[in-house]
């Protein structure tokens, strides 16, 4: 049940001391064992301090170590993007005395969630200020998942942050941690507020235009705003630029930058009524209300060797548009912190190679995006999400802007998915 008596408790028996030797304890992680319906349990791992030697393994010293400095601090870094990375690179940087400038193509996140609501209500795209683009990034508007496959001692540091700035304290300990789309945006704009107090600059609405080059080295940057041009000296640049800033990544092309070519997933968004997941999950819908929606992960390898997957599942959350470039379509997931929508939603993806592309450039993989993005928009003609059931899927218009292998791929996967987790 996680209840603190019955915590303390199994500390009692299995570390053997009484309960008065405890000075402190803290959950360091919960997550939810369902592998016999009749028999749920949450299981923890708990760190806790006491006057007694004992023979257990010793906590981790999990305090940040900030790195050593290598620049002088009167030097003048500029980190282009406010998503994530570009968040605590900031607020890094400031801890450490620095003064750094962000900035940032999107707006601050009050006027980038009004920009949004008028794109999904009313198909108004503006470039630099949707579901991509602006302050947060698009984990803004993906439900503010903080999973990772790393253990990197990092991860304690950003999850107390966040803490700090207002995300709920169970994210420090749930397995698969989140901060819910309406919770998150208050909590960056609390980031953003410390990161300003320490003497860092953020300007929004701020593109990066070019960078200006000394020999092999950056001297400045031209940054843009509402039509204005302007140069920033710059000794370091840290690019934080995200998925979807693709001017960015050919004009850095142009300049001669080392790139290569990476491999990425394609694929679509699945709904499903989250009361089903539920029920497969945990053997009763009702079991939800005191564990929270259920939730999956899945994978499978098809005959041809392609891997097929779930990814950013949303338990009782919402599919929405999330284009960034007119005459494109592109969806994402999200669920706000409570996640008590009626559908669950995930990505299921195929995996995509470097030989799948159609020349070596090393954008030939973004160019491919683009294609398939603009191929949906034009079969859509707006702004609207493409949809089909199952049963229809390869005849569909969904289906026909995607690669053979993508489709084919997913349709040889959903069967073994839906004997892992039935219906």
């Amino acid at each position: 049940s996680g209840d603190k008596d019955e915590i303390l408790g199994k500390i009692e028996k299995k570390a053997k001391i009484l309960r008065k030797d405890i000075s402190s304890w803290e959950i360091v992680r919960e997550s939810i064992d369902a592998r016999d319906k009749k028999d749920i349990k949450k299981v923890y791992t708990v760190d806790f301090a006491c006057n007694k030697k004992l023979k257990l393994t010793v906590a981790p010293d999990r305090r940040y170590k900030y790195p050593e400095n290598t620049i002088e601090r009167n030097k003048k870094i500029i980190i282009t993007g406010f998503g994530p990375a570009g968040m605590f690179s900031g607020l890094v940087l400031a801890q450490m005395g620095y003064r750094p400038i962000i900035i940032e193509r999107g707006e601050d996140v009050d006027t980038r969630t009004k920009d949004v609501q008028d794109f999904w209500n009313n198909g108004n795209l503006k470039e630099n200020s949707n579901v991509q683009f602006g302050e947060g990034g698009a984990g803004t508007f993906s439900d503010g998942k903080l999973t990772t496959g790393i253990n990197d001692s990092r991860i304690y540091f950003v999850l107390s942050e966040f803490c700090r700035f207002g995300a709920p304290e169970e994210i420090m300990y749930l397995h698969k941690p989140h901060i819910g789309t309406d919770r998150l945006k208050d909590v960056v704009k609390n980031l953003r507020k410390e990161i300003i107090k320490l003497g860092g600059e953020i300007r929004f609405g701020t593109k990066l235009e070019d960078i200006v080059l000394n020999g092999n080295m950056i001297s400045e940057v031209v940054v843009e705003k509402n039509g204005t041009k302007e140069n920033l000296k710059c000794d370091a640049l840290i690019l934080t630029i995200g998925h979807s800033a693709r001017d960015t990544f050919k004009m850095l092309y142009e300049k001669g930058i080392s790139m290569e070519q990476k491999s990425f997933s394609m694929g679509v968004r699945i709904q499903h009524p989250q009361k089903l997941i539920n029920e497969a999950q945990y053997g009763s819908n009702e079991i939800a209300e005191i564990l929270g929606a259920a939730d999956y992960k899945l994978n499978m390898r098809t005959k041809s060797g392609r891997g097929v997957y779930t990814f950013c599942m949303c338990p009782g959350g919402e599919i929405v548009m999330s284009s960034s470039s007119k005459g494109q379509l592109l969806t994402n997931g999200m669920s706000n912190y409570k996640r008590d929508g009626e559908y669950a939603n995930s990505a299921v993806l195929v995996d995509l190679r470097k030989t799948d592309f159609e020349s070596d450039h090393p954008l030939a993989g973004m160019k491919l995006q683009d294609k398939i993005e603009s191929t949906a928009y034009n079969l859509s003609g707006k702004y609207e999400l493409l949809t089909s059931n199952i049963r229809n899927f390869r005849n569909s218009k969904l289906a026909k802007c995607l690669p053979d292998f993508t489709v084919d791929g997913i349709l040889e996967a959903l069967p073994v998915f839906g004997r892992k987790i039935r219906g």
